[in-house]
């Protein structure tokens, strides 16, 4: 093999590296903008269920029927 074969080759895997790593660093991003949107609801919820507390008893939460 020659030099010349074996430059192209080590181009060759360079740029598919390059590809890889942009695949990742998308998907990174994306999994970050996910992260935030969940925390984002999170603590929503959280402030949710103690705006509730406060309220007094959960209303969603179900009664016992009087047979028990």
């Amino acid at each position: 093999m020659d030099y010349e074969q074996r430059f192209i080759d080590i181009e060759i895997k360079l740029t598919a590296q390059e590809d890889l790593t942009q695949q990742l660093s998308d998907l990174v991003y994306e999994q970050q903008k996910q992260i935030q949107e969940l925390q984002a609801l999170y603590k929503a919820l959280v402030r949710r269920m103690n705006e509730g507390q406060a309220d007094g008893p959960d209303p969603y939460a179900q009664e016992r029927p009087p047979h028990y």
